[in-house]
């Protein structure tokens, strides 16, 4: 027994046993990778001849006649065309063929207008179907496929039974429309071939591969334990060994030497003399270290208390006027970023709101996107249009943009006595207005103009959005509609005015919240990699 554990807790043999079986399980690996990647490559030239087959069968069936036929009429033709697909299923060793027209208004049944048969190909009981025999579809994903054929969403769907419960061999069944002179498919012409093929292929491939591998496997790893063993265990063994020996006396022993003719064990035991040195030296540098990492987490801390105070949080925003309502929320990718909102009475009649989309991110993005709104708001408040405002900002950011940064914005400028906005867009997204007449959410396209700070003298244009009692407009960064999740599927335009129709009929800050909860559950436990910030305004 202790010969046998000190065998087991020996370096050598670990190291080599593990290499040898760690070799066939990669043999072994590979044979399956090689037959299911030979399975699949068969199975796809397969399908594509068994396509082609069907293809070609649909060349003999006129699609124009198939009511005639059913109605008794065409009957020589139907009996010429009939001998046609026989001869075809016995010349391409199919085991049937079989045209089925298809009752489109839930694909749950078919009749059959011909049926060629040949059982001789893998012995098989099939009998032909009659014309005008009528008969359920198997099962929904028969339905989904004959249903993709009608719509003309795919030119050919196959079906593998590879495993078959019902007493029929091992076939593939491939389906193809078959279209009148109008180009509409009035039928589905299926074609069902066996697929012993596929078994008598792939077995002398499989045991050829396994065997080679496993061989190969066997006789690699018995040649790597022998070169291992000289070269690397009995190397590592004396360092190991003198490693213990520093650890329990702490005195320094005798240079290990050239231990091996791999440069990096005689490294591994000059390194033992200076181990406690640079530990030493570790704990000194992961103390300052760390002690940076807590000033740089406390100045982004303050870094996001400052952006997020540099913009309305307080809601009701304005609770003494009952005229509209106002609601905003913005959540950085990182601690700081370079989305922005506002929203701001210029006088007793007229209310600024605007949002922006920095280019890039964190702190160089928020002082950006700072020196942006600071710049809007005091613009605004000396008067004019969005569309001069605008180009006000973009002339100021430019001439100071060493940075070569941009900003997207949307301006508008509500008169709260009429419900009239005047808007100018600066490359941002369009907005989405609900009007209480539509009871829906629509976005409002406008032509945007440049990015804000990349070009000096740029012009925008005004645009007017007329709002009636209980109309919204929702403002937004592409984070909303870009919102990725773990497949790299986005949340897009599309979903997000589904979101808001959802909610079409709530106050702002719900809205925002259902936005925000629906876009949560859409992108999971993905990263967020992008701002993302809302603002809702309803006109009461």
């Amino acid at each position: 027994m202790k010969v046998i554990k000190k065998i087991r807790s020996s370096l050598s043999f670990n190291i080599i046993g593990g290499i040898i079986l760690l070799l066939i399980v990669f043999g072994i690996i590979v044979s399956g990778i090689g037959y299911f990647s030979f399975t699949n490559a068969f199975k796809k030239e397969y399908s594509t001849t068994t396509a082609h087959m069907a293809d070609t069968a649909t060349t003999l069936i006129n699609g124009d006649h198939l009511d005639d036929y059913m109605a008794g009429r065409e009957m020589e033709e139907y009996e010429l065309t009939k001998e046609y697909l026989d001869s075809y299923c016995v010349r391409m060793r199919l085991s049937l063929i079989y045209l089925i027209k298809v009752d489109t208004s839930d694909y749950g049944r078919f009749i059959s207008i011909f049926n060629a048969v040949d059982n001789t190909v893998d012995d098989s009981s099939y009998t032909p179907w009659e014309l005008g025999f009528k008969r359920d579809t198997t099962n929904d994903e028969y339905r989904r496929k004959y249903k993709r054929l009608y719509d003309q969403e795919s030119t050919s769907e196959t079906l593998y039974r590879i495993k078959t419960t019902d007493g029929q061999h091992p076939h593939i069944t491939t389906m193809v429309p078959v279209k009148n002179s109008a180009g509409d498919v009035v039928a589905i012409l299926c074609v069902q071939r066996p697929a012993r093929e596929l078994d008598d292929a792939r077995r002398p491939y499989l045991i050829i591969i396994a065997i080679s591998t496993i061989l190969l496997a066997i006789l690699s790893g018995v040649s790597a334990a022998v070169y291992i063993r000289k070269h690397f265990v009995d190397p590592v063994e004396k360092v190991s060994d003198e490693a213990s020996r520093f650890a329990r006396e702490n005195t320094k022993g005798e240079p290990l030497g050239k231990v091996s003719k791999f440069e990096v064990f005689s490294n591994l035991a000059n390194s033992i003399d200076t181990m406690e040195t640079d530990m030493v030296n570790y704990i000194d540098n992961l103390t300052a270290v760390t002690s940076e990492k807590e000033r740089i987490s406390s100045e982004l801390s303050l870094a996001k208390t400052i952006q997020e105070n540099s913009v309305p949080n307080i809601f009701p925003a304005f609770p003494e006027r009952e005229e509209f309502d106002v609601y905003a929320s913005m959540t950085p990718a990182k601690e700081v970023g370079g989305d922005f909102y506002n929203f701001f009475l210029v006088d007793e009649d007229h209310l600024a709101i605007v949002i922006g989309d920095v280019s890039g991110k964190g702190i160089p993005a928020a002082l950006f996107m700072m020196v942006t709104n600071i710049l809007i708001s005091d613009r605004t408040h000396m008067g004019g249009t969005p569309a001069e405002i605008l180009s006000y900002v973009n002339d100021n950011l430019y001439s100071h943009n060493r940075a070569e940064m941009f900003v997207t914005l949307w301006l508008g400028i509500l008169e709260i006595s009429t419900g009239k906005i005047i808007m100018a867009n600066a490359g941002h997204e369009d907005a989405a207005v609900y009007h209480k007449n539509t009871n829906q959410f629509e976005l409002f396209k406008t032509k945007h103009g440049f990015v804000a700070g990349a070009l000096s003298g740029v012009k925008y244009q005004d645009f007017e959005i007329q709002l009636e009692k209980g109309d919204k407009v929702f403002l937004y960064t592409d984070g909303v509609p870009e919102a990725t999740n773990a497949e790299e599927k986005m949340f897009t335009l599309g979903g997000m005015v589904d979101v808001l129709n959802h909610y079409k009929e709530s106050a702002p800050q719900e809205i925002l919240q259902g936005i925000s909860v629906s876009v949560d559950a859409f992108v999971g436990d993905a990263p967020q990699f992008d701002d993302l910030t809302m603002l809702c305004l309803e006109w009461k």
